[in-house]
């Protein structure tokens, strides 16, 4: 192989033609005439830029018109000729004096851009409510550009990346396999007198060694294991203590290939199960198949999480939080797309392609449960993307 190609892109040039004519489509409907997208997600979604960049300034420019526009550090212009469709004269890096510089601001040199391509004017959507995109930023951008309309487009991108295309469904099925071989070596190697940190040093070796037949990516949230009352707490990570045979633990971890993500959830026990985690696990196992009873074409994800809220109540346990949420391609800090959740008042129509981890953690007074899947509504139903055995994993 020439170590000088470009990688293997995952997707073809017409799948990235028909994502910009989708969200031209939405352009168009809200009145805007560029967008600004500063979430490394949607970057990649539209451009097929892969790097750990994200922690400088970058984005990637949209226009009614013409391929988009990579923006970002001059050093990371070198990782976008590798890994973008577009072509190189697509491809503008800011000097690096302007990287973590309280006298000068990135997003002074985009406003330079888009006037060079004639794009600073009319109504341009950014990303207000993004990880990514700054009071700063803004704060330059609209300074430095004053012919323009600041619009907010949060969102505008995620939502047209909710249906997956058979190439994007293909690698969420890839990083499924890789989950179910995360769970199954937590099982081989944990015991009482484990440290929790190479627990998940272990967890991690099976994340990024994969499949025989994919790769496994790093994922957007780092593995949460946290046990016995730490396990009250749904965000907790991992220290140096020993397991404990009388803690339970539960494992949050997703696998991933080529930034797709499948997370899945499950609780281990040492030994013996108590009996008030005994009936957690069957009010829980009833309310998801209550739930997935209604994960099909034209529901609400409203009629998820009601059923399974129903469900779970009816057998004495309560879940304040929501039940889920969409996933798919995404970085750090956080593997959900931020459109839709499994909670009452959210009326989003489910359609074929949409994928989910439904989620239906309870956290309890001395710990904590969580048995999830990953899901993607089909053409007449449901399909668990996971084979992991739905049930309390226990260790003797």
């Amino acid at each position: 192989m020439d170590q000088h190609a470009n990688r293997i892109p995952a997707f073809t040039k017409a799948e990235y033609a028909d994502r910009l004519t989708r969200t031209r489509a939405e352009m168009q409907r809200r009145g805007l005439d560029l967008l600004v997208i500063s979430d490394p997600s949607n970057m990649a979604w539209l451009s097929g830029y892969d790097g750990w960049s994200f922690y400088t300034h970058q984005a990637v420019l949209v226009a009614l018109e013409g391929d988009p526009i990579w923006w970002g550090r001059a050093m990371d212009a070198l990782g976008a000729q590798r890994t973008v469709w577009m072509p190189h004269d697509n491809i503008v890096g800011y000097d690096d004096t302007y990287v973590q510089n309280p006298d000068k601001h990135p997003f002074e040199t985009l406003a330079v851009l888009m006037r060079q391509r004639g794009l600073a004017r009319g109504r341009v959507g950014v990303e207000m409510d993004n990880y990514y995109y700054t009071a700063a930023a803004h704060a330059a951008l609209t300074d430095a550009a004053r012919d323009i309309t600041p619009v907010d487009a949060t969102g505008l991108v995620n939502w047209q990346r909710a249906i997956k295309s058979e190439t994007e469904i293909a690698c969420m099925r890839a990083a499924a396999r890789i989950v179910e071989n995360m769970h199954q070596r937590i099982l081989e190697v944990a015991e009482p007198g484990l440290a929790k940190n190479r627990l998940v040093a272990e967890i991690y070796h099976s994340a990024i060694c994969g499949t025989d037949d994919a790769w496994g990516d790093y994922p957007a949230i780092v593995p949460m294991t946290p046990s016995g009352m730490d396990a009250t707490a749904p965000h907790l990570t991992w220290d140096d203590k020993p397991m404990r045979a009388d803690d339970a633990t539960f494992f949050e971890i997703a696998g991933v290939h080529r930034r797709y993500h499948c997370p899945q959830s499950r609780t281990l026990f040492f030994d013996t199960v108590p009996d008030t985690y005994r009936r957690a696990e069957e009010a829980v196992l009833r309310a998801i198949d209550a739930g997935l009873e209604q994960a099909k074409p034209g529901n609400r994800c409203e009629d998820i999480a009601n059923a399974f809220n129903h469900t779970l109540n009816q057998h004495g346990f309560e879940k304040d939080s929501r039940a889920g949420y969409a996933i798919g391609l995404s970085y750090p800090p956080d593997w959900g797309e931020r459109t839709m959740s499994f909670r009452r008042g959210d009326t989003s129509r489910l359609e074929p392609g949409m994928t989910f981890h439904f989620m239906p953690a309870l956290w309890l007074d001395d710990g904590g449960l969580e048995i999830t899947e990953s899901i993607l509504i089909t053409e007449t139903g449901v399909e668990c993307l996971c084979n992991t055995p739905r049930e309390l994993f226990v260790k003797t």
